[in-house]
């Protein structure tokens, strides 16, 4: 096969790892709580010691729905002090192999069985993306690396700078190290040097302009650590998580002139109905950790949103807010592949070049997956139905689909040599919004990002767009393959023509990097907004017009934070803990 085919073959599987297409299931067994105080849902009575800690049945003084970045951290905290009912749609982490090895990752991602840790949807723009469904949420099934925010973005977000730098550590400490810095990461290193973007920072946590090596919460042994790790920082006495709970609806005592948050609706993993309440105690209060999908489409179900809206599916308004669901943002990501003319070191994102324009150039590299994985039909997102984007519509058939993943069979495992170079476009201007389709929870709502609609966003991707192509240049990636100008441009023609996205494809325009920008676009899941600071939560995260409820996660960001928002959306969760507990406590907080 010649350099091109096998590029080309490559591209058709491969470039859907980084937008989350295939499937394969990790097993649960006995050991995968780890914890005394996590439990399946259905273990929920009002009998249990952990229900009764406030002196009544099913009360707690913290109800937190999401067991997430933000969750888990948030949950563990306020558990020093007071009783915590954290509830989480997904399972636990522990000993599912596909979320806990680095080599696993794009099958992590791509599950699409019951239960998966990751939840696939389609944004109305055509792209693939995903949303966690699993105790530790997005640190579960990422890239792993790991940047603190700027100390403009702690600015801006008028946050404590003294305890930022205590909520940070905390995290660092306990499931953050220095990565062993692959080749393909030393070489994008390098080559950032290179083309001009310095100084080198070295290994560091801080956003600084210039090429830097972040942080990871991948193990020397390529092992996974999440924020539900975090979670062992918990009281257990005041502790308790459920997972398999799929929480319906927050419930809300009307009576007042101001509603009130006073419960939440959850379903078991079989199905069965139960109810939480908070204690009466002053200060109790339910808190959405969703993340920026689950959080604005919660508080809709539950009758916060644009009344419109809800009446359209007949849910009872509790509050009217226009603005739930509104400015949601994701950064775009466009990538190029650089075929190799050797095997490569699998690496995901380590090394990060940081520009005062908001583009960062990244890398990742190898494949982990066996050649008999490889020719495995993956199911539903697989690559079979990622082609029928280029398929006419009345050509998507059945036997369309079985033609193409019989073609796997014949994919030679040298095809999927090579890595590639990512570019991210920071703080995007282009907004987008979320709506519901139905009263149902488990279902994705619809959601539209309106990639490049904003001019500045795609003048900034070509401006990526030709950043990566002089690195491919510089000497340290020509060590692996040769790429004169012909090559880059065949290069770039074969990613338009892959099976991305499903947007409708333009290709031989490579002369028009505006295009190639928008024919390319996928995603690196760093989706935000929804819930805004200002609109539908006060500068407390108290959501604007109720009692007892806040949002406390990445719904409330304006932009995302530093190259990978991780490291903040979990130190919002410790430092918002803390927070709580001393504008309640006071020095008798003792944390």
């Amino acid at each position: 096969m010649d350099l091109v085919g096998a590029v080309k073959l490559f591209l058709l599987c491969s470039l859907l790892w980084l937008s989350a297409v295939t499937s394969c299931q990790g097993k649960e067994n006995s050991s995968e709580y780890r914890y005394p105080f996590i439990r399946r849902a259905s273990s929920f009575s009002s009998s249990s010691p952990s229900a009764s800690l406030s002196g009544s049945h099913n009360t707690y003084d913290y109800i937190i729905v999401g067991g997430g970045t933000a969750g888990c951290p948030l949950a563990a905290t306020l558990s020093q002090n007071f009783s915590v009912l954290l509830l989480e749609r997904g399972g636990a982490p522990f000993d599912n192999v596909n979320v806990s090895y680095l080599k696993n990752f794009h099958i992590s991602l791509a599950d699409t069985s019951p239960t998966s840790a990751s939840q696939v949807f389609i944004s109305t723009d055509g792209v693939f993306n995903s949303r966690a469904k699993v105790l530790g949420g997005g640190t579960c099934i990422n890239a792993g690396f790991y940047t603190r925010a700027s100390t403009r973005y702690i600015e801006e977000a008028g946050w404590d700078a003294k305890l930022v730098n205590e909520s940070y550590p905390w995290i660092e400490r306990q499931i953050v190290q220095q990565p062993k810095l692959a080749p393909w990461q030393k070489a994008l290193r390098d080559g950032l040097l290179e083309v001009g973007i310095s100084p080198f920072n070295g290994f560091t946590f801080d956003h600084l302009y210039g090429t830097k090596v972040g942080g990871t919460i991948f193990d020397e042994f390529g092992k996974r650590h999440t924020a539900a790790d975090l979670l062992a920082e918990g009281n257990p006495e005041k502790l308790s998580v459920l997972i398999y709970a799929k929480v319906q609806k927050i419930m809300f005592n009307t009576t007042a002139k101001r509603p009130k948050a006073v419960g939440v609706i959850f379903k078991d993993e079989n199905g069965n109905q139960h109810q939480a309440f908070l204690t009466k105690r002053r200060g109790s209060e339910i808190i959405l950790s969703c993340g920026a999908i689950g959080s604005p489409q919660m508080l809709m179900l539950s009758g916060i949103g644009p009344k419109a809206e809800l009446k359209k599916f007949n849910i009872s308004v509790v509050l009217n807010n226009r603005f739930v669901g509104t400015g949601l943002s994701d950064n775009p990501l466009n990538t190029v592949f650089v075929p190799t003319n050797r095997p490569v070191e699998q690496s995901l994102i380590q090394t990060v070049g940081i520009t005062k324009r908001g583009v960062y150039i990244e890398a990742s590299s190898g494949f982990g997956q066996s050649s008999d994985s490889i020719r495995y039909d993956h199911g539903m997102m697989s690559a079979e139905i990622g082609q029928l984007s280029t398929i006419p519509p009345r050509q998507r058939t059945a036997q369309a689909i079985r033609d193409y993943a019989a073609g796997k069979q014949f994919l030679p495992h040298e095809a999927f040599m090579g890595g590639f170079i990512l570019e991210k476009i920071a703080s995007p201007f282009s907004k987008g919004h979320l709506k519901l389709i139905n009263t149902n929870v488990d279902d994705n709502p619809s959601i539209t990002f309106n990639y490049f609609s904003h001019p500045y966003d795609l003048q900034r991707c070509v401006e990526g767009i030709r950043m990566m192509e002089k690195i491919v240049r510089t000497q340290h990636f020509m060590n692996y393959t040769q790429c004169d100008d012909e090559t880059l441009d065949k290069l770039l023609n074969m990613s338009v023509k892959a099976n991305i996205n499903l947007v409708p494809k333009h290709t031989n325009d490579t002369k028009s990097m505006e295009q190639f920008c928008k024919d390319t676009v996928i995603t690196i899941w760093h989706y935000h907004g929804g819930c805004h600071v200002g609109k539908v939560v006060d500068h407390k995260y108290k959501v604007l017009g109720v009692h007892g409820l806040r949002v406390i996660d990445g719904s409330t960001f304006r932009e995302s934070p530093g190259t990978n928002p991780q490291a903040t959306v979990m130190m919002m969760g410790r430092y918002m803990g803390l927070k709580i507990l001393r504008e309640r406590l006071g020095a008798a907080a003792g944390v």
